[in-house]
């Protein structure tokens, strides 16, 4: 009996971890200000420091994590997460990299919007969306794409810092370790949970619904920045 009552809630803890993820939409991409301060102040190579800010920007980084749901939601086998895993990682990685050292900007608003959307794409997917419409879509390299939105939308925010030139690669790539580390304690706990999840029938009845919730979410995500975009 606990068990068939902890899985039949769970759907509705979903929802509830998606309202919290969306109502803290403005600071998907942002920086503390204690994390923003110390960025300014270093000089020289810091690597244990970025690899801890690297971290925790991915683990309180509720876009990726939506998106990262989104991709893992249907895959069962473990060589199938760590493929797509992968793509999305080394798509993140080039674009963070090369946004902060080659200096290459654009509008955050623009870019954060492009990751709003990434979390719609996904869920849409899920729902059978693309395939009702006739439209068919290369999921690696969309994953892979869209990683590259997701690294670049950090490196336009971490830009708008000085940073001091003084152990800034290797700072940045222990940023990049950081973020991976990051991304990968998340996955771990998305994984548990949905394999928790999947052992009881209320996954499959609420599938389709869980996906619309963060389909939506995805939608806010866009709209907050756009919105953003105009106003600004």
């Amino acid at each position: 009996m606990g068990d068939k009552t902890i899985n039949s809630r769970f759907p509705a803890c979903i929802a509830t971890l998606l309202l919290m993820f969306t109502a803290s939409a403005a600071y998907a991409h942002g920086v503390a200000e204690g994390d923003a301060e110390f960025i300014q102040r270093i000089s020289g190579v810091a690597f244990m420091p970025y690899v801890y800010l690297g971290a925790k920007h991915m683990f309180t980084g509720y876009d990726h994590l939506l998106f990262l749901a989104g991709v893992i939601f249907f895959l069962y086998r473990m060589k199938d997460v760590a493929l797509y895993v992968s793509l999305f990682a080394v798509g993140h990685s080039v674009t963070l990299l090369l946004g902060v050292l080659g200096g290459i900007r654009a509008d955050a608003y623009i870019v954060d919007a492009i990751i709003g959307l990434s979390v719609v794409y996904k869920a849409f997917e899920n729902m059978g969306g693309f395939q009702r419409l006739g439209i068919t879509i290369n999921t690696r390299h969309a994953v892979f794409l869209f990683g590259l939105a997701h690294g670049f939308g950090l490196s336009t925010k971490l830009q708008d810092f000085t940073i001091s030139s003084d152990g800034l690669v290797p700072n940045m790539l222990a940023f990049n370790i950081g973020v991976e580390l990051g991304q990968l304690a998340a996955l771990t706990i998305m994984l548990l949970l949905f394999q928790f999840w999947r052992q009881s029938p209320s996954f499959e009845r609420n599938a389709f619904t869980t996906n619309f919730l963060i389909m939506t979410a995805g939608f806010m995500l866009f709209g907050y920045q756009m919105t953003g975009y105009f106003i600004a």
